[in-house]
């Protein structure tokens, strides 16, 4: 995990990761009001249909990700981007081996994690 209440540079490679669910391993930077969840995605993964309190904006960074966004489905590619209010649900998987960048505000306590 990593924090900072000061302009900061990070390299996203030296953060710690966790597997949080099958086929998804994140690394977490929170900056006090958002969290950025840079996640590696194994083609074939899924991602449950689910709803949470928090804005999303879901950025494929590399791949193809399939995701549902109140029953309208949207294959995402660089350049597309998602943005998902809070309590809507939404799932997806991944249709290759994917790197995603999801921005949640406010921030993420369950991804707050360290070594």
């Amino acid at each position: 995990m990593f924090e900072f209440a000061v302009m900061a540079f990070i390299n996203i490679d030296d953060l710690p990761s966790k597997e949080i669910i099958k086929g998804y391993t994140a690394r977490a930077i929170h900056t006090g009001t958002m969290s950025f969840i840079y996640w590696s995605v194994e083609a074939g993964a899924t991602m449950p249909l689910h709803n949470h309190m928090h804005e999303q904006v879901a950025h494929v960074l590399s791949g193809s990700f399939e995701l549902s966004v109140a029953g309208e489905t949207k294959l995402l590619e660089p350049g597309l981007v998602a943005v998902i209010p809070p309590f809507v649900e939404h799932g997806g998987r991944a249709i290759t081996a994917c790197e995603l960048l999801d921005v949640f505000y406010p921030e993420r306590d369950d991804y707050k994690f360290a070594d």
